[in-house]
């Protein structure tokens, strides 16, 4: 256990362990779903309403990645990961949305995981700030979510 010198305690924050509960809870729904177009439909539900739950900024950001995310790689399998959308390729995550208010930031994120295909060289970026998404930063997001799944 980690402390600092006031003896208060450096640990998760409360933000940080109410998404690993999030994170328990869908994978406990995942279990409990039935068939594979089920799990399919019901995952694709549930990231549904995870967006249109988020604060306005927010929710219109996630509405723009979704579909962006979904029209350039219709193969990718939209569900909650740590309480946010995410995107799986054989049940992997590649991508994700990271709304700016489920850890109090100042911009929401675009993340890759280590599954998507960005390497370039010794140093790429997996990690994406987003203040607002336009036309163009769609076109950005179809760009790599393409890359990342090739």
């Amino acid at each position: 256990m980690n402390s600092t010198r006031s003896g208060a305690h450096e640990g998760f924050t409360a933000e940080e362990r109410a998404a690993m509960k999030e994170h328990a809870q869908e994978r406990r729904a995942a279990a409990r779903r039935g068939s594979r177009a089920e799990k399919a439909a019901e995952a694709e539900r549930d990231v549904l309403e995870k967006i249109a739950g988020m604060q306005d900024s927010d929710r219109t950001m996630a509405e723009r990645v979704h579909a962006a995310v979904m029209a350039a790689a219709p193969a990718l399998a939209p569900r909650l990961w740590y309480g946010m959308p995410a995107y799986a390729l054989d049940g992997r995550v590649v991508c994700f949305f990271q709304s700016a208010a489920k850890f109090k930031a100042r911009y929401a994120t675009l993340g890759f995981s280590d599954h998507a295909n960005l390497d370039e060289g010794t140093m790429w970026a997996a990690g994406f700030a987003l203040t607002e998404v336009t036309a163009e930063v769609e076109e950005r997001i179809t760009a790599l979510v393409e890359q990342a799944v090739s």
